[in-house]
């Protein structure tokens, strides 16, 4: 009877400490986001990269839609925006040799297409459903 009540004590520690262990890795996740000192894999990067510019790209198309935008030039500056962001975030906040993760292009290609076409969605909409 003491051995269940050993074991059972036992399980419950587990428990706890993997409880405890899971609420620390989330917020350990979230501080690797800005931790220079972080060791990151080329699709972990990928993926920061790409989620990021997914949230420009629809803020962005929210914005210009809602201001009412038109214009080739914003586009552009979509781009710069988008990229400069990107570029901030691996080189300045992150610290990372680009070259292991295969240069700049490569890191600055990650997720561009589809937050571009995110942010024209989002730009179209927002300016046809107010404009007209």
């Amino acid at each position: 009877m003491k051995e269940g009540k050993a074991s059972k004590s036992n399980h419950q520690d587990q428990h706890e400490q993997i409880y405890h262990q899971n609420g620390h890795l989330g917020s350990s996740k979230f501080a690797k986001l800005f931790d220079s000192e972080a060791s990151w894999d080329k699709d972990q990067l990928g993926d920061v990269l790409h989620w990021i510019r997914q949230v420009v790209g629809l803020l962005c198309g929210l914005v210009w839609g809602a201001i009412p935008l038109v214009g080739g030039i914003w586009l552009l500056l979509f781009l710069v925006i988008s990229s400069g962001i990107v570029y901030g975030y691996y080189a300045l906040i992150l610290k990372i040799d680009e070259e292991d993760f295969g240069g700049h292009a490569t890191l600055l290609q990650d997720g561009l297409f589809a937050s571009l076409s995110l942010f024209l969605l989002a730009w179209i909409l927002v300016y046809s459903l107010s404009s007209f």
